[in-house]
């Protein structure tokens, strides 16, 4: 999500975008923060469904809101994962 932060902020997305990543270390290490940050959303996620069925939870709404959360970047992560794979049998289809 943080990543989808970043574009959103931006006016000139391609220049911008680019110069932040070759900053950050390039594609490789924003791939890995936005696999923690998942991980860390899933972490969260799971410690509010188990608030949820003990009865312990404070606020409904906010242990709501962060299970959506945690699926939505889920569902990010897998997409993102799809397009690789596709990306790498195209290569490999080309190669032949």
């Amino acid at each position: 999500m943080a990543f989808i932060n970043k574009i959103e902020n931006t006016n000139n997305i391609g220049n911008v975008v680019n110069n932040k990543n070759k900053a950050d270390g390039g594609f490789d290490e924003l791939l890995k923060k936005e696999l923690e940050a998942t991980n860390d959303i899933m972490q969260k996620a799971d410690k509010a469904e188990a608030d949820i069925a003990t009865g312990n939870v404070k606020d409904l709404a906010k242990a709501s809101i962060t299970i959506q959360k945690a699926e939505m970047q889920m569902k990010m992560v897998l997409e993102v994962r799809n397009k690789a794979i596709n990306a790498y049998k195209e290569l490999l289809k080309t190669q032949m």
